[in-house]
This record gives C-alpha cells, structure tokens and sequence, in this order.
C-alpha cells in the first residue's frame, strides 16, 4: 500500500467525504451519562453508539465512501477483513448492486460470517488471522481485476471514518476528551484527522493486540501480536502506513486493556445502559472503566462503540416454546 501525504486526509476532504456517503449511512445516535452511573468518578460521559450504524459497525462509513468516489471495475469489488470491514463492504455493494468478494480468517465471528453471506457477497475464509486473508484478497484482486477496498490503510477509508467525529462535533462539541479503540487505526486516524489537536484523542488496545502502541514505541509501524478476544476486530498485523503520521501528530496516549477488562466493559454497558457492544467495541470504554485513564474533574469524555455485531446477547435462547406459554 503506497504512502500518501497525510494532508490528503483533512477536515475539509472528510466534510465532502461526508456529504457523498450522507444518504447512505445513519447519523448515530449520542447517549450521555455520569460517571457515577458506573461507578466512576462524578464526570460526564458522551457514548457515540456507532454499534447503531448500518452494517453493525463505524465500517460502513468508510465502505460506501470507497464505493462512491472510486471506479469500479465489472469484476466489482474485493477485500480483506477480520469482520466487521467486510460486513460494511458487503452491505455497500448490496445497496449500490455491485458484486462482492469477501475473504476472512477463520478467527472471524460466526455472527459476522453470517451477516457477510446474507448481504449476497462470496464469503471466502482462508487463513487463521487478518494477514492470511489479506495475502489471499490481494491474489484475487490481481487475477480477477476486482477493486480492493482495504480495511484501514486506504485514503478514501480514512476520509470515511473520519465523518464520525464530524457527526460527533455537531452533537457534542464540548468534548474535551475522546476515547477511540484502535485495530488498524482507521477510525482513530480519521477521527484524530478530524479533531486535529482540538480534543484529546487517546486510543486503547487489547494487551494481546498492542499494534500501535509497538509503533509509536518503534518510531514506525511493526509487527505486533495478533490474538485477545477482539481478534478478530482489533489484531491486524500492523497499523497501516496512512495513519501512522497522523496517529504520531494526534494521538496524546495509548492505553492497552485486558481480555477480562473487555469483557467487563461489555457487560458494564448492557446492564447499566442496555448498549450491546462486541469486545472491539467495547475496549475504548475498557480503558476507562478499568480506571487505566483517569479523567480529570469536570472532564467531558466520549467514548466511540464502534462495534455492536456479537451474538453476545441470545436472544433466541431466551424463546418460550409455544405451548409454554398456551398453558
């Protein structure tokens, strides 16, 4: 993936960015709370449900922005994903009638394999992790003549996921603090492109998956580990060479979550404010419920929910059979 100067992704392009993908994604909701309703401190919280976007994920925006502004050859479109991407891009090219071809590890939720299938897009798994699938997308691409959409390191990606934070602004611009899980770094760069230093852009990761936090150490991206529960929405191999620059310039602090902090944040957000969240959606607001970042008084901080596809919630489980309730 060639580097691109990272003043190709600015406020004004993710504002036009904006406007393309507008008839084609929601504008997802804000919920606010009290840091006491979790026990916290007494600061304010502003949740950014993106788990609500089409898709079941933030993924859509960056998705339909690919599909919109670039040309698409008959062959349609092809990319790589650990879920959640390919969730989007196969919902995209549902809504725009364009074929898809989706390949994913074998990590990859079955809930997100399911809703990859349902959008009418080949489903192709191959490979234990994110690179495997990749590696294979990138071979179909070159035999086929298909357009890849990359998960994060994509200009056009970028310029999507960055209208999160300009939704985010217009419903909240007293935000002094945003919290933002990171994988690829998709969503952080665009965000953190977005916000340009007006608000504390601090991003967390899994322990298991530490991908920028080995690169801000190393002075570029590296190879890092690739497991942790939200394998398979927060463990590519590396950041993407695109938001590095920008991640070095905006991003004030990394902060790593465990497995079980995740977990935690999960069934925190469910039971207090009945948000279902997937363990990559939930570990921005791990950081915070862990206590591993610790606001200061009066702070206003957001968390993003960039993700919301899990079957963590069953409900078919929890069916009555029909002549239970007859009786």
């Amino acid at each position: 993936m060639p580097t691109v100067p990272e003043t190709q992704i600015t406020r004004e392009r993710i504002a036009a960015a904006y406007q393309l993908i507008r008839p084609f994604v929601r504008r997802t909701p804000i919920l606010e709370a009290s840091g006491t309703d979790f026990g916290l401190d007494s600061i304010q919280l502003v949740f950014k449900l993106e788990s609500l976007q089409h898709s079941g994920s933030f993924k859509a925006r960056g998705a339909f922005n690919n599909l919109l502004s670039r040309t698409i050859p008959a062959a349609g479109v092809v990319a790589a994903s650990g879920g959640n991407h390919g969730v989007a891009v196969a919902f995209a090219a549902m809504k725009l009638g364009l074929p898809a071809r989706i390949f994913v590890p074998t990590i990859c939720s079955p809930e997100k394999m399911e809703r990859i299938r349902s959008y009418g897009a080949k489903l192709v798994i191959t490979g234990e992790r994110y690179a495997d699938a990749l590696a294979s997308s990138e071979a179909w691409a070159a035999e086929s003549g298909a357009l890849e959409v990359h998960a994060y390191d994509q200009v056009e990606t970028l310029l999507g996921q960055g209208t999160v934070g300009l939704e985010f602004e217009e419903q909240f611009p007293k935000l002094d603090t945003l919290l933002v899980a990171v994988g690829g770094g998709g969503l952080i760069g665009g965000v953190a492109s977005w916000y340009a230093g007006r608000v504390k852009i601090v991003g967390a990761e899994p322990e298991a998956a530490p991908t920028l936090t080995y690169a801000l150490k190393a002075g570029h991206p590296v190879d890092s580990p690739a497991g942790g529960i939200a394998a398979d929405s927060l463990a590519p191999k590396q950041v993407g060479q695109l938001m590095f620059p920008i991640a070095e310039k905006n991003v004030q602090g990394m902060i790593l979550v465990s497995d079980a902090a995740i977990l935690e944040a999960q069934e925190a957000l469910w039971k207090t404010l009945r948000v279902v969240a997937e363990p990559g959606g939930a570990a921005a607001f791990a950081a915070l419920l862990s206590r591993h970042y610790q606001p200061e008084p009066g702070e206003h901080v957001g968390v993003l929910i960039c993700g919301g596809n899990t079957t963590a919630v069953n409900f078919d489980a929890a069916k009555v059979p029909a002549q239970t309730i007859a009786k």
